[in-house]
């Protein structure tokens, strides 16, 4: 598939660029990110580098749809959907520190979902998943309508080793509105 750009009252996403890889190379440098996310530590350039040829590839197969956030000031962050197959993916994302508490998060992967539910994909299921104590990424699912589905005991790999998990679901006939999550609720 060819990339789709999504736009939303604030944002346009993307398909990641050769103008992406220096913010990107910049977002992975934040503590947060590479802590939550299975990002190379320490990322360097030729990361980014790889990450932005490799999306190409992936929207050509159709394995994984990945976009760039852009708001009006900036590149904001990364938002996709990963490991597409039969009716379902998981979403992914990260945000650069300047953009956060904005909003452009929940706007962005609202539009992602949007998306990975309508023509083409059609898709039955996107999933959610993060390292437990990840409380903000975790606060934007639940803002989309995610249902917390449990933990994944050493479920989540990345190139610290693995850690447990949180995951979630969505369907594509759900109410969308925020879900109550006992992760959260203490």
């Amino acid at each position: 598939m060819e990339p789709v750009t999504l736009t939303t009252a604030r944002l346009v996403l993307s398909a990641p660029a050769e103008d992406d890889i220096d913010p990107i190379t910049a977002g992975c440098q934040d503590p947060e990110v590479w802590r939550y996310t299975p990002v190379p530590f320490p990322y360097e350039r030729h990361h980014a580098e790889e990450f932005v040829a490799n999306t190409a590839r992936w929207w050509d197969t159709g394995s994984d749809y990945v976009w760039s956030i852009h708001s009006p000031e900036a590149f904001a962050g990364m938002v996709g959907l990963h490991r597409v197959k039969g009716g379902e993916a998981e979403i992914g994302y990260w945000m650069s520190p300047g953009a956060r508490g904005r909003g452009y998060l929940t706007e962005a992967a609202r539009a992602v979902i949007d998306f990975a539910f309508a023509e083409p994909l059609k898709l039955e299921r996107v999933e959610w998943r993060a390292v437990v104590g990840n409380v903000p990424s975790a606060r934007s699912a639940r803002t989309l309508g995610f249902r917390y589905e449990g933990l994944l005991r050493a479920g989540l790999a990345s190139p610290r080793g693995r850690d447990d998990g949180w995951i979630a679901g969505l369907l594509a006939g759900d109410d969308r509105s925020p879900q109550p999550w006992p992760v959260l609720e203490s």
